[in-house]
């Protein structure tokens, strides 16, 4: 899937790494722990949302300060702040009308103080797995306790070849996931991030409150949020949907943070988002040609490389060749990214 990415400066000097895809209904995503612009094409753990969210809307994004292609060191981690970079990204991607803005983990904080500021300027808001209250507001002692060796671990050991310190985070955002999964978001997190940064994020989180905002929202909102969430309990998505005006809440039956690809729970995600949103998948069969449609229906079936060449009467080196091209225009890399964007974009379904 192709996107653009670009460089801002904000106000205060902070170089900020953005990027837009898709086409259709603007959705802009608040900055969320963990993202890179460019590795969450190909991540296991982020590949199916940048792809699910790229073929419905014209979807913008952003690594925040500290983190990603962003980088820098990690100062200015405050509510004020991290509003102006959503405000800056916005202001540059030069957004005239009303769009959707979704918030996932700390990112719903930035969300809603900018929902609140601009309501003629956000259509819908879509949290998940957000919260109001960071860890050391929410009058819960022991949990603080509890969550301050993980920010001096994050200090301490995030940057070891040996993941076991930054193991306790993945365990923590995705306990379903395959070894595999586990093994590519421990080196995203080294990759992503300085142990410096790491630990300023995560105290600076801690200590968000904006709980007077919630009565304060006007604009339609939906809030899911993971059932057994082990980052952020199910009561902080519960608060927010109790507060917010006429905000719906779906619980999601799921133990991550961040949703996989194989759960039911991201098929319940996709089709809550779809039906709140209004996005449509875009049509990403418009450019190809009548023959390149007969090999994409072919491909979505299931058919190798031997059997679309026979059906079609062609030989096995044209097929490869023209799924060359096709690929190339739906800006994807393999065979498998090609059938799992073409399924999210509903061309089974027609």
């Amino acid at each position: 899937m192709k996107q653009s990415i670009r460089y801002l400066t904000s106000p205060e000097g902070t170089r900020i790494a953005w990027s837009s895809m898709g086409s259709g209904v603007t959705l802009v995503k608040a900055a969320n722990w963990l993202s890179h612009l460019e590795y969450d094409l190909e991540s296991p753990i982020w590949q199916h949302w940048t792809r699910f969210f790229g073929s419905h809307f014209h979807f913008i994004r952003y690594d925040e300060r500290g983190c990603g292609m962003t980088g820098g060191d990690p100062r200015g981690l405050s509510l004020p702040n991290w509003l102006g970079d959503l405000e800056s990204v916005v202001d540059a991607a030069g957004l005239d009308e009303p769009f959707a803005l979704m918030g996932i983990s700390q990112g719903a904080a930035a969300c809603l103080a900018y929902a609140v500021k601009y309501p003629h300027r956000v259509s819908k808001l879509l949290l998940y797995g957000g919260y109001a209250r960071g860890a050391y507001e929410r009058g819960n002692p022991d949990a603080a306790r509890m969550y301050r060796p993980i920010v001096d671990i994050a200090r301490g050991g995030w940057n070891d070849q040996n993941p076991v310190f930054r193991q306790v985070f993945t365990a923590r955002f995705i306990p379903d996931a395959t070894d595999a999964q586990v093994q590519w978001f421990n080196e995203l997190a080294r990759t992503t991030t300085t142990a410096e940064a790491a630990g300023a994020l995560l105290e600076a989180r801690a200590h968000i409150n904006v709980t007077d905002l919630l009565p304060q929202v006007t604009v339609p909102t939906l809030v899911l949020h993971s059932r057994q969430d082990g980052v952020v309990p199910l009561e902080e998505g519960r608060l927010l949907a109790a507060n917010i005006p006429g905000a719906r809440f779906v619980e999601l039956e799921s133990r991550n943070h961040v949703l996989l690809e194989s759960e039911p729970a991201w098929t319940r995600f996709r089709e809550e988002t779809l039906q709140f949103l209004g996005g449509e998948a875009t049509d990403r069969l418009a450019a190809l040609t009548e023959r390149e449609r007969m090999i994409v229906q072919r491909l979505v079936a299931g058919c190798t490389n031997a059997e679309i060449a026979a059906s079609l009467f062609i030989s096995d080196k044209t097929v490869r060749n023209t799924l060359t091209r096709i690929f190339g225009k739906l800006g994807v890399r393999s065979r498998t990214q090609a059938m799992a964007l073409l399924r999210d974009g509903g061309v089974l379904d027609r």
